[in-house]
């Protein structure tokens, strides 16, 4: 134990006392922490048991919202320690627990069976199936901020770059019930998944957002269906290029209107229904598709040594483009925009990372206005030339479903082998798949800390109102 942690001790163990946990317990929990690293499979029991431990620790204390200061200021301390500890653990072995996790990198896992697999492997490492359940009904602020460990471990496999690349690969390869869903497309030249709908009109696959109650907010219950409608898009073999637009929506204020989208549902995000992994499942799945298209399970697709399936995006921008909406624009071929449209990133307002517009917003608006956009949620008109620099086309918002077709048409009148050429080659320039793991591995930490932090919370009732809002 270094110097700095032995003086911690006495602290730490003071302040467990004082929240009424049994002096031999707290002992106990100490002399299990292990401050040094050796092999994998020695250290994996010794921090394993450690972490055990301080999750028992923690269930002798009640649960978060009833929490005194004494049992608050506890319940962080071993927190912080075993978190610590974990931090510690991973910076000699994630890649080692990364193979022992996908059998020698031959297995692909998504985020949740991934995250599954290590909370068996590793006991402690990151919270249960069931310990998540316990909390899943809760709202936001009520919360012990379990998904945080999920962070820890999901950074350092993405700081990893051999495991990083891997992961990315995993949540670039088509959801299990894609195939299935791509069949029904190929006959019917239909798709309907509840969130989102798909139609093959002439040589283009439309993809409509529909969450019409929420002015086609994203939340749990629509990532699933995007993320499987933009994979049959993409292999649809009869389109050669994509649309995305937002459904008309169902609120008063803006009943029969099309609304491309109102960036993350900020009443269920309060309420706690949207957990720490959509953020990464919608960035390192949905999102990065549209960028990068749908992978192959034998080719990296670096764009180096492979490449996956893909075709062009259009994106049509109608009413508004905020948050997630907005960044989603910074991932397409195209913007096509109506002339009474406007964007907005209003990050600071939420207290959350703005997904991946930090990387990418800079190379469409310059460093300035892109930290006017996310720190300091400055509005853009679609129409205005600072807008402009984001839409690539302002259209009369009467006449979107025309310039729909007159987009398509122009954008496919020389076939789509040069198009999908030039997609690569702006990538591998602008955003090769390395530098999106090592972005990706600073979100999912800092990510996890903006969403659990009293910060967030405060925001939430401060300017969307949260406590009075209904989902």
């Amino acid at each position: 134990m270094s110097v700095e942690e032995t003086r911690a001790a006495p602290e730490v163990a003071a302040g467990l006392e004082a929240a009424g946990m049994p002096p031999s317990e707290i002992a106990a929990w100490l002399a299990r922490e292990k401050t040094e690293t050796g092999g994998f499979a020695e250290d994996g029991e010794a921090y394993s048991s450690f972490w055990v431990l301080s999750q028992e620790l923690l269930a002798r204390l009640p649960r978060n919202a009833a929490r005194g200061p004494a049992e608050m200021r506890a319940a962080e301390m071993v927190k912080a320690r075993a978190r610590e500890s974990r931090v510690r653990f991973l910076a000699a072995h994630a890649e080692e627990t990364y193979v022992a996790l996908t059998d020698g990198f031959s297995r692909f896992l998504r985020l949740e069976p991934l995250l599954r697999a290590a909370a068996s492997l590793l006991p402690g490492l990151v919270p249960t199936e069931m310990q998540l359940s316990a909390e899943a009904g809760l709202f936001l602020r009520e919360k012990d901020g379990l998904e945080i460990d999920q962070a820890i471990l999901l950074a350092a496999f993405l700081g990893n770059r051999r495991a990083g690349l891997h992961l990315c690969h995993a949540m670039l390869l088509p959801r299990a019930e894609s195939r299935a869903q791509l069949e029904e497309f190929r006959a019917r030249g239909a798709l309907d998944l509840g969130a989102a709908r798909l139609v093959r009109q002439g040589n283009a696959a439309l993809l409509t957002a529909d969450n019409p109650r929420f002015l086609n907010a994203e939340d749990a219950t629509t990532l699933a269906a995007m993320e499987t409608a933009v994979d049959v898009a993409i292999l649809d073999p009869a389109s050669e290029i994509a649309v995305l637009r937002g459904a008309r929506a169902g609120h008063p204020k803006y009943r029969g209107r099309h609304i491309f989208g109102s960036g993350i549902n900020l009443t269920h995000l309060y309420q706690g229904k949207i957990p720490y992994l959509w953020f990464l499942e919608r960035d390192l799945g949905f999102v990065h598709k549209l960028l990068r298209g749908v992978a192959r399970p034998d080719r990296l697709p670096d764009d180096v040594c492979g490449w996956g399936i893909e075709k062009p995006w259009i994106a049509v921008v109608e009413g508004h483009a905020i948050g997630g909406h907005c960044q989603v624009l910074l991932a397409v071929d195209y913007v096509l925009a109506a002339d009474d449209a406007y964007l907005s990133l209003p990050a600071r307002k939420e207290g959350i990372i703005p997904g991946a517009a930090n990387l990418r917003l800079t190379r469409f608006t310059g460093e300035r206005l892109a930290r006017q956009l996310v720190q300091y949620e400055r509005r853009l008109d679609c129409a205005s030339a600072e807008g402009r620099l984001i839409c690539d086309e302002v259209a009369p918002s009467a006449e979107m479903d025309e310039a729909i077709v007159r987009t398509v048409a122009g954008l496919t009148s020389s076939g789509a082998v040069s198009a999908v050429g030039n997609r690569r080659a702006f990538r591998i320039a602008t955003e090769p798949l390395d530098l999106f793991r090592r972005y990706f591995a600073i979100y999912a930490r800092e990510q996890a800390e903006c969403l659990f932090s009293p910060a967030l919370i405060a925001n939430l009732e401060r300017y969307w109102d949260a406590k009075n809002r209904k989902g």
